[in-house]
C-alpha cells in the first residue's frame, strides 16, 4: 500500500454503543467491511471516539478542549444522531449576554454542548466544550473583583443585602 486512500480505516470507540451496522470501506484492490455503531455514520462514531480521546487527555491533566461543530461536515441527521450518542445531562444553563447562549451538560461527564445566538436569534456558533465546566459559565477575575467591590460598599453604605 503506497498510497493513502489505500490504507484501510476502522474507527473504534470506546464509549459503550451498540455496534451492529456494517459500513463498507473500499481499498484499491478489495473492500472491507468495519463495524459502525447502530444508526449512527461513520462521521458521528468518529466524533464520537475523538472526543474520548479528549476526555482522556482531560482526565490525564491535559488542558480543556472544544470541537466547532460549525466548522465540520454535518447534516441535521448528524447532528441528531450526535445528539442522541450523548444525551442528555442534568444541568442546563442561559446565559443572555449580546444574544443568548445556552450551555447544556452531557449525559457524558465532561462534555457539554454550548450553543450561541445573535441578538436575532441566529445560531452563530455551535461547539462541544470538553472541559469540567464550560468557559462561559466562569466568572472572570475582573467581574468577581468588581463584585467585591459593590458588597463592600453596599455593607459601608449600611444597604440591606
Amino acid at each position: 500500500m503506497s498510497r493513502l486512500h489505500d490504507i484501510p480505516i476502522r474507527i473504534e470507540s470506546p464509549l459503550a454503543i451498540d455496534v451492529t451496522a456494517p459500513a463498507t470501506t473500499r481499498t484499491a484492490t478489495t473492500t472491507t467491511t468495519a463495524a459502525t455503531t447502530s444508526g449512527v455514520g461513520a462521521g458521528v462514531t468518529a466524533l464520537l471516539s475523538e472526543l474520548a480521546s479528549l476526555l482522556e487527555r482531560l482526565a490525564a491533566g491535559a488542558e480543556p478542549a472544544a470541537i466547532d461543530l460549525r466548522s465540520l461536515p454535518m447534516n441535521g441527521q448528524d447532528l441528531a444522531q450526535l445528539r442522541a450518542a450523548l444525551g442528555e445531562g442534568e444541568v442546563n444553563a442561559t446565559v443572555e449576554a449580546q444574544g443568548v447562549s445556552h450551555v447544556r451538560e452531557t449525559q457524558v461527564a465532561g462534555v457539554w454542548w454550548v450553543e450561541h445566538r445573535d441578538v436575532h436569534g441566529q445560531v452563530i456558533a455551535e461547539s462541544l466544550e470538553i472541559t469540567p465546566i464550560p468557559q462561559i459559565l466562569l466568572s472572570a477575575n475582573d467581574e468577581i473583583a468588581a463584585g467585591a467591590r459593590a458588597l463592600r460598599a453596599q455593607i459601608t453604605a449600611g444597604a440591606a443585602l
